[in-house]
């Protein structure tokens, strides 16, 4: 899809396009630069509330995954209001308002249209140094690979749908979707980060792709959210997770790794937490910045100059 775009030569698009970031980039100045970015999807869980605090987090969260500060929101709405009232959509804007406001960011208009399915989420304007973005690329041999969050959402959402999610994993779930990226964006550009993404609907593999190196991950390191591996053993994996792990056999070498487990590093993710590649010298900085956080960074392998590698 993207090949339809025209080219862009104008020089101050610092991102764009064409290199896959979380965000596009634009330079105002010698010392600031505008950076964008959009995102909205349909309801993974049932509550209101949680359906727009998740929505706010996850579109802030590919300002974070930038370095970049959030500095202001327009909405996004999709919605069947003959169906399901006007109540119930003011409760999803609100809730996702009060997110963007713990993050410091204000909703200033939007818009919106009737449609049958809901939608919904934010398109987002954030500012950084042009010399202090955190990209895919900068990545290299001997970095140490880090996850900011546990994964758990792909497999959630589906097991939330067909109503075999135990009330307390869903619970812990959504906290985990809810919880801003911003301690962990902070700490990363403070720690001089080389490269970051952060983990959506391609999965923790497909993003490490992204980042366009090698890498060898520990199976055994990577964070989940307890109660998941149950959901992994009864199957419950969504469309987009399986579309990910065809993707993912042609550069991925699963060392053994048992097949639920490899869907599981390929869980289509919302809001989920941030991947940082970092300097070995500098990861004592990110991790201690990191110590009290809700979810700590949690370090789970280290790029390599060979192909992408799991181990158990």
């Amino acid at each position: 899809m993207l090949s339809a775009l025209p080219p862009v030569d104008d020089p101050r698009v610092l991102v764009g396009a064409t290199t896959g970031d979380d965000a596009a980039v634009f330079r105002v100045s010698e010392d600031r630069a505008l950076v964008s970015t959009v995102d909205f999807f349909t309801p993974i869980v049932d509550g209101a509330e949680a359906y727009g605090a998740i929505a706010a987090a996850n579109s802030v969260s590919d300002i974070y995954a930038m370095g970049a500060t959030p500095l202001f929101a327009l909405s996004l709405v999709a919605f069947p209001r003959d169906q399901l009232g006007s109540g119930l959509l003011e409760r999803i804007v609100a809730s996702g308002a009060a997110k963007l406001a713990e993050a410091g960011v204000p909703v200033v208009g939007g818009h919106s249209i009737d449609d049958p399915e809901p939608k919904f989420g934010y398109a987002i304007t954030g500012c950084a140094h042009p010399d202090r973005l955190v990209t895919h690329a900068g990545a290299r041999a001997g970095d140490l690979l880090y996850l900011t969050k546990p994964l758990c959402s792909g497999l959630v959402a589906t097991a939330v749908k067909r109503g075999l999610c135990p009330p307390d994993l869903e619970e812990r779930a959504v906290a985990v979707m809810t919880h801003l990226n911003r301690q962990a964006s902070l700490a990363m550009v403070a720690a001089g980060a080389a490269a970051a993404t952060d983990v959506t609907g391609y999965g923790l593999i497909g993003h490490l792709r992204n980042l366009q190196v090698g890498a060898d991950i520990r199976l055994g390191n990577v964070p989940v959210l307890d109660g998941v591996r149950e959901l992994a053993a009864a199957d419950l994996f969504p469309g987009g997770t399986r579309r990910n792990h065809v993707s993912a056999r042609d550069y991925v070498d699963w060392d053994g790794v048992a097949e639920p487990e490899q869907l599981l590093l390929c869980d289509a993710q919302t809001s989920g937490g941030l991947l940082v590649a970092i300097r070995a010298e500098r990861a004592p900085a990110f991790e201690a910045a990191m110590a009290d956080a809700p979810y700590p960074a949690v370090r789970i392998g280290e790029v390599t100059d060979g192909p992408v590698r799991v181990s158990p």
